[in-house]
């Protein structure tokens, strides 16, 4: 099921070269993408059930991974979190909307083409498992990026979910084109063990890249 790691990393720098003048954002990038490393510091997210793995740990990792995808493609990447803090500076009343706001203004002033925000599902059945996009209601090209996404986790065995709409804070917020991935259930056992594994971490986050890719040049008229 695993990939190996150098096709997992292995660059699209070459796909873009010609394809630079498309993209708007950074003249020195190909283009702009925003990668949201869901939840930090006192707010953990779901739990794994064997591990005890908090969400916000993997989807940090996962992030991370993503942007050096990103990163060696020619994008300009700007992340909301890189560290395993929140963004809501002083633990206080009101926390979770401080950190919402302060994700909200460094999307929106990313001046992005996408926006790719990262987390992992929990369920009350431990045999729901595999990965799934949610884009905004009204957003036809949040609709497009999603299918572009799910595709890849299709294509690369994941569930055969379809993207849903999702009603969800940096969705609702972000002025570019958005999608938030759930890139796992950690109520399911295997699929916290494999989330547990740098490898498939990273066969997660080229699955992301490979899909975000086909979108832009698809936008674009490249593909």
């Amino acid at each position: 099921m695993l990939v190996a790691a150098s096709l997992l990393l292995c660059p699209f720098a070459a796909v873009y070269a010609g394809a630079s003048g498309a993209f708007s954002g950074n003249s020195a990038a190909v283009g702009t993408v925003v990668i949201d490393a869901g939840h930090g510091g006192i707010d953990g997210g779901v739990s794994g059930g064997t591990t005890g793995v908090k969400e916000s740990e993997l989807n940090l990792y996962i992030a991370k991974e993503l942007e050096r995808n990103f990163a060696s493609g020619g994008f300009n990447v700007v992340m909301t979190r890189t560290t395993s803090s929140g963004l809501y500076g002083a633990m206080s009343k009101g926390f979770k909307k401080r950190d919402m706001l302060a994700r909200k203004n460094i999307i929106n002033g990313a001046d992005a083409d996408v926006m790719i925000s990262i987390h992992l599902n929990h369920y009350s059945s431990p045999e729901r498992k595999g990965a799934q996009a949610f884009y905004k209601s009204g957003d036809e090209e949040g609709l497009r990026l999603a299918n572009c996404i799910q595709k890849q986790f299709k294509e690369g065995k994941e569930r055969e979910y379809s993207p849903l709409v999702g009603d969800y804070y940096v969705l609702n917020e972000s002025e570019c084109t958005s999608v938030l991935l759930e890139c796992g259930f950690l109520s399911n056992p295997e699929e916290e063990r494999l989330l547990m594994s740098e490898d498939y971490r990273k066969r997660l986050a080229y699955l992301i890249y490979k899909g975000t890719t086909n979108y832009l040049l698809e936008k674009n008229g490249e593909i």
